[in-house]
């Protein structure tokens, strides 16, 4: 699911990045919307524990849809983010597919002609609200089957404290980030950069420095573009003038999970590193003073960030389009959006939804998130090739920065089994 946003926000929190919830509606009724039709949802858990747990939200959508909609029922599950998109994948393997799911992938089941299409299900108000870059990494071939769900981006974090010891100021550039790191570490910084390319969550780490440096996963036409000259000279950078030089602590990139990362930096141990509003705000609670930044890039500040976000989508098996509908637009009114996303620490996928955050003096902290999340890249979200690429990348992108190994070995490696994943699609 998605860097989703816990799990793919664990990269939020172990909780968002956690990605995934799913609704699942499931009965009889037929494609008319007439008769009793009884929903299934099926959704991904975000919450840490009993008080904060998404089937509380599920359960309160569910209810006041029903009252708005009489002869329609809506039956909620809620699974944790890890288990989620493999127990609705079993599901749909053994025939008894969810009316509707929140997960962390969508690109397999359109593809196999098990999803219904936005313009299938909602009504056009709902499907212009969506913020256009998420709409669009939600379609394939043009056509959306994903309705993105919850989001977030990511920011360059800094700790205040630290900077201010060191005499430094919030970095703009690559150069920047590694003297910066380097003024720290001669101070006793832990972990003057954390730089987490561990299985956890590299895939999204990657994206954040491709973008930095002008490249990205994938090229102007959608083709992966993994090895490109500004990929690798990327790694080369990171390479030479962080991990060489002993700037990104004492353990190897390659096998730095961001989930430690993240707390050694709520510990007070980490000048710098990418980071999310959820790792923001458990920092803050722990007293760390947090910077944040866009994120540097070779020459300055980058222009788009990377963008997370998790999907909702509705199964075709039941017959159910009409009742589907109904409860997407009535699940994306800008009420239930905000509720979901303050709770999770995320950000609204619609645009009115963001404009309403984003103009709440309460959510101030929210508004540099905000602005990057129109112009911010995604993983690529509608391959069907995405979850071996992704897999890849987290088994061997570490060693691209390793001291005296070839990052364009590794990448024209890890590009060349996307170019087979992707023929196989």
């Amino acid at each position: 699911m998605g860097e989703a946003v816990q799990r793919r926000y664990t990269g939020l929190t172990a909780a968002v990045a956690a990605l995934g919830m799913t609704v699942v509606l499931a009965g009889c009724g037929g494609d008319s919307g007439s008769g009793d039709v009884t929903l299934k949802l099926v959704a991904a858990d975000y919450g840490t524990g009993p008080e904060n747990s998404s089937e509380k939200y599920w359960s309160g959508v569910a209810s006041g849809f029903e009252k708005k909609n009489p002869g329609i029922k809506v039956d909620v599950t809620v699974l944790h983010w890890k288990d989620v998109d493999r127990e609705v994948a079993e599901m749909v393997k053994a025939g008894k597919a969810p009316d509707i799911a929140q997960i962390g992938a969508y690109a397999d089941y359109a593809k196999a002609g098990k999803l219904y299409s936005a313009d299938e299900t909602l009504a056009i108000r709902t499907t212009a609200n969506f913020l256009p870059s998420l709409a669009e990494a939600g379609k394939i071939d043009g056509t959306q089957y994903g309705l993105p769900f919850v989001a977030s981006t990511r920011l360059l974090f800094y700790n205040k404290k630290l900077f201010g010891q060191a005499g430094l100021d919030a970095p703009q550039t690559w150069d920047d980030i590694s003297a910066d790191a380097a003024a720290l570490k001669a101070k006793g910084v832990t972990y003057p950069f954390a730089l987490p390319l561990g299985e956890e969550e590299a895939q999204a780490e990657t994206l954040m420095w491709l973008l930095s440096g002008g490249g990205g996963y994938t090229d102007d036409v959608g083709a992966y573009d993994i090895d490109s000259a500004e990929n690798v000279a990327t790694f080369r950078w990171m390479r030479d003038n962080l991990v060489g030089k002993g700037l990104t602590g004492p353990v190897a990139p390659g096998k730095l999970d961001r989930e430690r990362a993240f707390k050694a930096f709520t510990a007070g141990k980490v000048g710098m590193l990418n980071g999310h509003p959820t790792l923001m705000d458990e920092a803050e609670a722990k007293g760390i003073d947090v910077g944040m930044v866009p994120l540097p890039g070779a020459d300055g500040p980058t222009e788009g960030s990377m963008g997370v976000a998790d999907w909702m989508m509705g199964f075709k098996q039941n017959g159910n389009r009409q009742a589907i509908g109904k409860f997407f637009d009535f699940a994306y009114s800008d009420e239930n959006v905000l509720e979901f996303a303050e709770e999770y620490d995320l950000l609204p996928v619609t645009g009115s939804a963001s404009a309403a955050m984003e103009a709440d003096a309460k959510h101030k902290k929210l508004r540099p998130f905000l602005e990057a999340l129109p112009n911010s890249t995604l993983t690529p979200y509608g391959k069907t090739s995405w979850a071996t690429v992704s897999e890849t990348i987290k088994k061997k992108i570490g060693s691209a920065v390793a001291p005296g190994n070839n990052p364009e070995s590794v990448l024209g490696t890890i590009s060349t089994e996307a170019a087979q994943a992707e023929a196989a699609e």
